[in-house]
């Protein structure tokens, strides 16, 4: 055996120790879908989602898009374009809106956005698993796993997916295990190209209560939360907002809240969700999805200004 220098052994003592350091940390994200372990502090980056403007895209899921506003047509090379002249760090290009969905499509888009020094920070797509076994759901876990092709493709690391809403004649609680058991599937396939899945509290799962339970059910390190501000049914949201932070894989801002009942809208606090992102460490992006009346025209820029300035500070 060769002989171990003071220098050498310090080295290898030291390898020795990053390695019994980890080895828990990479064994726990091997099953684990959250927490998630963000050492070093909060990094809040800013992205907007194409549905913010949804009446100015031509198609809408593959058929024309009958609320489209008359001279304002736009199409997600020119969505790019807008973010990059807003000073935004990325772009989440909605599903909905693609002229295409050939690679070419996606490679083009990829090729657009890193030219303008936009980041496709992810997509989203309106899926859904809460029904029974059979065709309809067979052809909902295509969809996704179509979308995660898609994704990989452009080089977006991230996917928003839905629980979905189940048939009349199909129970909550049987739903619910055939969420897990599609996002397990569809996860296994979204970790071999890379791509998360963030599953959004909408529909079913609308408090924290719901949704960190089943994320947590799902046995993949590639699933975690979709956190939108603006779809909590609960009486505190900013408290459920704050629970699902350590589980966030992506963040979507609206302008607008629900109220306890949720059946109303009152104005969103932006800095107190951000501080809330800030306290619970995240690191990721932050999409603004604009839904307010407000012509968005005049509303998106003006909202980028200020959370461009609200993240920085």
């Amino acid at each position: 055996m060769k002989n171990v220098t003071r220098r050498n052994f310090i080295k290898l003592s030291t390898i020795a120790g990053l390695a019994a350091a980890t080895a828990p940390v990479a064994a726990l994200a091997a099953t684990s879908p959250g927490p998630f372990h963000r050492p070093g502090q909060p990094r809040l980056r800013l992205s907007l989602a194409a549905y913010s403007f949804r009446e100015n895209f031509a198609l809408m899921r593959g058929k024309a898009n009958t609320k489209m506003a008359p001279g304002r047509k736009t199409d997600m090379f020119k969505f790019i374009d807008y973010c990059a002249a807003h000073g935004c760090d990325g772009a989440e290009l909605t599903s909905y809106f693609f002229d295409s969905e050939s690679d070419q499509y996606m490679i083009d888009l990829k090729r657009h956005a890193y030219l303008r020094g936009i980041a496709i920070s992810g997509t989203a797509i309106g899926n859904n698993f809460s029904l029974p076994k059979g065709e309809k759901l067979s052809e909902q876990i295509a969809y996704t796993k179509a979308w995660i092709d898609r994704a990989a493709l452009m080089g977006a690391p991230h996917i928003r997916v839905f629980a979905g809403v189940q048939p009349k004649d199909f129970s909550r609680a049987d739903a619910d295990k055939m969420v897990v058991a599609c996002l397990e599937e569809c996860c296994e396939y979204a970790g071999k190209k890379g791509v998360f899945l963030g599953l959004e509290n909408h529909d079913s799962i609308g408090s924290a209560a719901t949704l960190i339970p089943m994320v947590k059910a799902v046995k993949s390190p590639w699933v975690g939360i979709n956190l939108d501000s603006g779809n909590f049914r609960t009486p505190d949201v900013y408290k459920d907002f704050a629970e699902c932070v350590p589980y966030a894989l992506n963040v979507q801002y609206k302008v607008e809240i629900h109220d306890g009942a949720g059946k109303k809208t009152k104005p969103a606090d932006l800095k107190r969700f951000t501080k809330l992102l800030r306290d619970g460490g995240y690191q990721g992006w932050v999409a603004l999805e604009y839904e307010a009346k407000e012509d968005s025209a005049v509303a998106v820029p003006r909202l980028l200004k200020e959370l461009k300035e609200m993240f920085a500070g």
